[in-house]
């Protein structure tokens, strides 16, 4: 049985915008959504990082480039990915405490949003285990993304394709005006099946 739904496709093809409209959508219909997106940041017409943003519009640093040695002030080694220096105590400190209480049943079924599950987060193994332990709860179903596959596996990247219980679909710049339509009633069915 379906259970969770994951949009891939490649870098800027429209799997963020896909999610944001998904969750207007699922919101309007009255089913609890929580969770966050990334969002490009931008100066002076060039991509300088990425934020996480909630849903409900609290906003942290995910990465941001930064020209230099590879170690951070902390003195520690640095995550980086490409150009981009990557925060993990900010992304960490916005996103795991919404992971609390997502799979208690309290409030009934909802839509967790996970976008997305990249190189970049997997740095922090608390959202590593969270993730893990949201994918098997029982009040919640995953709307969530991840990247196509490319060069060396993300071990938790393929986990979450190997799943029985995840349907993904693959964005492309061809049907993502359309897909929208197929993701809503994917996530419907997740909703009435496990009510």
């Amino acid at each position: 049985m379906i259970k969770h739904v994951f949009l891939t496709g490649p870098p800027g093809v429209g799997k963020t915008t896909l999610v944001q409209k998904a969750c207007e959508a699922v919101a309007s219909s009255g089913a609890p959504v929580e969770g966050f997106y990334t969002e490009e940041v931008r100066e002076g017409g060039r991509r300088v990082g990425f934020d996480v943003v909630t849903l409900t519009g609290e906003r942290g640093h995910l990465s941001r480039t930064r020209d230099g040695a590879g170690v951070s002030r902390h003195g520690r080694q640095e995550c980086k990915v490409g150009q981009y220096v990557v925060d993990v105590p900010s992304f960490e400190n916005l996103a795991l405490p919404l992971f609390r209480n997502v799979g208690s049943a309290a409030g009934g079924r909802r839509v967790f949003v996970i976008d997305e599950i990249g190189k970049m987060e997997l740095f922090s193994e608390p959202f590593v285990r969270a993730v893990r332990q949201t994918l098997d709860a029982a009040a919640c179903t995953v709307l969530g993304t991840i990247p196509v596959p490319k060069g060396r596996p993300l071990g938790l990247v393929e986990e979450v394709r190997g799943r029985r219980d995840v349907k993904v679909f693959t964005v492309t710049k061809e049907n993502r005006n359309v897909l929208l339509q197929d993701v809503l009633t994917t996530l419907q069915e997740c909703l009435k099946a496990s009510a």
